[in-house]
């Protein structure tokens, strides 16, 4: 994609900068991530692949994303058009909306974003669905329809839906320690990542969603 989001750090607490609306975020530029739609012929199943063979997959094409962090955490700000706040699971034709970040564990030699990793370079994914009542997951993939949860304490989420715009928060510490092997920042340095949103009004989840379709380049600038 040749974008480069810059990190800007910033003094403030956790609880304050996971506000979608702090001050903090006001002062920071933003980027406009066009998003894709995952093909159909990646879905899991024959059944799945065939139902939305002509249908439309990837209902919000477009986010705005923000980054920053305080020397202790990364968090990333997404705004995008949403005419409905879909917290609940329906009758399978309406889900839950969805947001996620997906870093490389290996941002030297990242595998492809729509592949969701591979067997040996796996993604860190930060997961904030509306339904979860502001509780993060942190996940990992080695290929499509691998994800699998670690836990639900290390990602911090904050969602506020209003005047038909989610506003989404999601943030993780720089480095963490697992018994997993998952993206490890630094301020200074640079990272790789990638945006996911699942729109549940059409019926998106699991790989029904949209993606940024490549990595964007970040830099954790330093501070503090």
């Amino acid at each position: 994609m040749g974008q480069i989001m810059k990190a800007a750090f910033v003094a403030g607490d956790l609880a304050a900068l996971l506000s979608p609306d702090t001050g903090a975020w006001s002062s920071q530029a933003g980027q406009s991530v066009s998003l894709v739609g995952t093909p159909a012929a990646l879905q899991p199943t024959e059944a799945i692949r065939a139902k939305w063979s002509s249908r439309v997959i990837g209902a919000v094409d477009r986010v705005e994303v923000k980054a920053l962090h305080d020397g202790q955490h990364l968090y990333f700000r997404l705004e995008w058009a949403d005419a409905t706040e879909n917290r609940d699971h329906g009758d399978n034709s309406i889900f839950p909306d969805g947001a996620a970040i997906a870093l490389p564990i290996d941002p030297s030699d990242p595998p492809t974003l729509i592949s969701m990793g591979v067997p040996g370079s796996g993604i860190n994914i930060w997961y904030w669905r509306a339904n979860e009542n502001d509780r993060g997951r942190h996940l990992v993939a080695e290929g499509y329809g691998t994800s699998r949860t670690l836990d639900q304490e290390r990602v911090k989420v904050r969602g506020a839906w209003r005047n038909g715009r989610w506003r989404v928060v999601i943030a993780r510490s720089l480095q963490v320690t697992s018994a997993h092997t998952v993206a490890q920042l630094e301020a200074g340095q640079s990272a790789r990542f990638g945006i996911v949103v699942w729109e549940g009004g059409r019926a998106e989840r699991a790989g029904l969603k949209s993606f940024s379709g490549d990595w964007i380049d970040l830099e954790l600038q330093r501070g503090g």
